[in-house]
């Protein structure tokens, strides 16, 4: 395929996209942009989401990693499930108890000022990352099988994605994203099947067949069990996707303003039980599909791409789906696919990031209706630009695989979010609200030595992704240290 052809397959699909913001943006007020009235269907929500949470890292990443990590991805997706029980009924019922368009007006109610700007500060850098990481992997796919063909540098592509989101999102914001996360999760779902069978097919085998298969039992190991030393092993794991889950999804106001769209509590649960199940089989189905990309490349001879000198796994899965003679109608919907997949996270985060900082800096609520919508605009424009600034400046500083890195990252920033709603929930104590940030700050602080220097202190321990636990931990012991004695 050429890249000629790839880039008037994006356009066709960006030009879907903005027709549904045409019709579901027409509103155009801030109660539509923010909360989609509060009308939306919860299977409507529930389905769109579920390439929200997959996002492009998982439709090239986790495939991707399969070479050096296996299956051990799954115990992490184990703990998502645990994660999302939590969330729908512990998280949920308290968001709609308090009536509130961002989640960390919570903590104004519980602690004070200072806790609701921690809170959201934490969740703007956590999901200004976070979107970076998606964008990045998007751009430089891009940038491998498009642009650099044409011979446009990498801050081009950077900023032309970025670009394409706010089109279709300035206007409706959340009511738009949960429609075209629909036809977006479609499109990621049918490229995993057709592409999957495809390979199946040239191997010639079918799905059961390659699972009994020696190939697939080269990749398949699941469970880490041997050295509780090991990032790996498994119950660090489980309890690592656990409170990764409930951080990055339960804490996080990108993927709770979606549920908050629902129309009651009930609804907003169902969305994320039948979320939760959902993703463990899709995630395992990516991780065959990992499995078969290197087992394809094996036998055809299909090179690791190398990009400034440094192997990606990351961009195999392109690699084979443009490059490995495996049919034009599997090149058309591995692009789709891509796309969607990382634009269903991308556009999200960037309508979240808005109302975020819209409501929690700038108290937008308390400012008259034609102000409110001039400031939302403006910090919409203000926000694509961030990422644009981020995503180009990762091309300098990344080099492991995208979902570790992105894990690795959340396990610091979701840390305190993670320790303040702990702490508002399980306790009633009041705090010296003014110490927040201090102790915000440390908990990070100590979670990183902690990391960088377990092996010596704890005798060989490496820490995985229950990190994030710890980080939790000290900004939870750190609030009680600061606890209101005069309650």
């Amino acid at each position: 395929m050429t890249p000629t052809t790839i880039a008037l397959i994006i356009g066709i699909y960006f030009v879907a996209l903005y027709l549904i913001a045409i019709f579901t943006g027409k509103d155009n007020n801030n109660d539509s942009f923010f909360k989609a009235n509060k009308k939306a269907p919860w299977y409507v929500v529930a389905f769109g989401m579920i390439g929200a949470s997959l996002s492009g890292v998982t439709f090239i990443s986790v495939p991707g990693w399969v070479a050096t990590s296996q299956f051990s991805y799954m115990q992490v997706v184990f703990g998502y499930f645990l994660g999302y029980v939590t969330i729908a009924y512990v998280l949920l019922p308290i968001y709609y108890k308090y009536n509130i368009t961002s989640i960390y007006g919570y903590l104004e109610q519980r602690f004070g000022k200072n806790s609701h700007k921690v809170g959201a500060a934490s969740f703007l850098i956590s999901r200004i990352l976070g979107a970076s990481f998606r964008l990045y992997l998007v751009a430089t796919v891009l940038q491998y099988f498009i642009f650099d063909t044409w011979h446009i540098r990498f801050e081009f592509t950077v900023l032309f994605s970025v670009l394409l989101i706010w089109i279709y999102t300035f206007k409706g914001g959340i009511k738009t994203i949960i429609w075209t996360d629909t036809l977006q999760t479609f499109f990621m779902l049918l490229a995993l099947v057709v592409i999957g069978i495809t390979l199946c097919n040239n191997l010639d085998t079918t799905i059961l067949q390659f699972i009994q298969s020696k190939e697939y039992q080269q990749y398949s190991k699941v469970f880490y069990t041997d050295n509780v030393l090991d990032t790996k092993y498994w119950l660090k794991s489980v309890l690592g996707g656990a409170f990764i889950a409930i951080a990055m999804t339960g804490l996080d106001q990108d993927m709770m303003q979606k549920n908050l769209a629902c129309k009651n509590t009930k609804e907003a649960q169902w969305n994320m039980l039948s979320l939760a199940p959902s993703l463990i089989i899709i995630n395992f189905l990516f991780l065959v599909l990992g499995a078969l990309l290197f087992t394809y490349a094996q036998k055809n001879n299909i090179q690791i791409p190398v990009v400034d000198g440094k192997t990606k796994t990351d961009l195999l899965f392109p690699e084979v789906a443009l490059h490995g003679n495996l049919g034009i109608a599997s090149s058309i919907l591995f692009v789709l696919g891509l796309i969607a997949a990382a634009y269903s996270s991308a556009d999200s985060a960037l309508t979240s990031l808005t109302t975020s900082f819209c409501i929690d800096f700038l108290n937008l609520e308390s400012k008259d209706q034609k102000a409110q919508e001039k400031i939302r605009k403006q910090t919409h424009i203000y926000m694509s630009i961030v990422l644009v600034l981020v995503i180009i400046s990762f091309k300098h500083i990344l080099n492991n695989n995208v979902i570790s890195s992105l894990l690795k990252v959340a396990s610091f920033t979701y840390g305190p979010l993670l320790g303040l709603f702990a702490f508002g929930i399980f306790t009633q104590h009041k705090i010296k609200d003014k110490w927040v940030l201090f102790i915000a700050i440390l908990a990070i602080i100590f979670s990183y030595f902690i990391n960088k220097y377990s092996p010596i202190l704890f005798g060989g321990f490496k820490f995985g992704y229950e990190l994030l636990i710890l980080n939790g931990m000290f900004t939870y012991l750190g609030l009680y240290i600061i606890k209101n004695n005069n309650e």
